[in-house]
């Protein structure tokens, strides 16, 4: 019997800024301890699976008892991952929720659920405000544009929507609450391939706008810092800590 949904928790080793950032201690817990406990606190353990193609992740998981799966080393993107469980584990509707968010809100992830449950033809995508404007310059924080609805237009690693002399006034950036239908995962798995845009941005849910799927985000809160650098894990650290 399929679940009403379920809340995959994609995780790599080897990652180019990055490597082996799943394993990473964080005051005396895994990055992916720390994420899989968040997403404990709006859901069952049945509801949760952390998806990996590496050994070193796998056992850790099964040492610490968190529910894991074994993936391809083909897969492209965290969301070609989710795909790949979506065809072990039946679910009317799957949650990417990343490995790399240790400080994700656990609330967030709810109102993504709650989303597909008053509209379950759509995909979802969280958002927030951007406060400060040197992340609305960072290539690495993925800007997004909506219309009067909340119906994603366009997301890009460049600085958009900027006025004429390129000025920051307004701006959402996306957090990496991704809800997908069953049918939506047939775009991704561990033989697709990249579209245009995606493949020039880097940022895997432009596959499903690029061919035609209706996104809509969903108004998020901003706490969660995605742990992309060193830079970013102290910065992960810090907030723990109080400082």
């Amino acid at each position: 019997m399929a679940l009403d949904y379920l809340i995959v928790i994609p995780a790599r080793f080897s990652s180019s800024r990055f490597p082996g950032k799943p394993l990473v201690d964080i005051e005396g817990k895994s990055m992916i301890r720390r994420v899989w406990e968040k997403c404990e606190e709006i859901a069952s353990d049945t509801n949760i699976i952390i998806a990996t193609d590496d050994k070193r992740i796998e056992d850790h998981c099964s040492d610490n008892k968190m529910r894991v799966v074994r993936t391809s080393s083909e897969c492209l993107t965290g969301t070609d991952r989710v795909a790949e469980v979506s065809k072990i584990y039946p679910a009317n509707f799957y949650v990417n929720v990343q490995g790399d968010e240790p400080l994700i809100e656990p609330n967030d992830i709810k109102l993504v659920i709650d989303a597909f449950l008053k509209n379950p033809s759509c995909c979802f995508c969280g958002m927030t405000e951007i406060v400060r404007e040197q992340d609305f310059y960072n290539s690495n924080i993925p800007k997004v544009v909506t219309d009067e609805s909340n119906k994603l237009l366009y997301i890009s690693r460049a600085p958009i929507p900027t006025t004429k002399d390129s000025k920051f006034l307004a701006a959402k950036r996306q957090v990496c609450i991704y809800g997908f239908t069953e049918e939506s995962l047939n775009e991704y798995g561990p033989n697709s391939k990249k579209t245009h845009n995606e493949n020039i941005e880097d940022i895997e849910i432009l596959r499903l706008l690029e061919k035609g799927y209706e996104i809509r985000m969903v108004d998020v809160s901003g706490s969660s810092i995605a742990v992309d650098t060193p830079e970013d894990l102290e910065r992960v650290r810090n907030h723990i800590n109080g400082l």
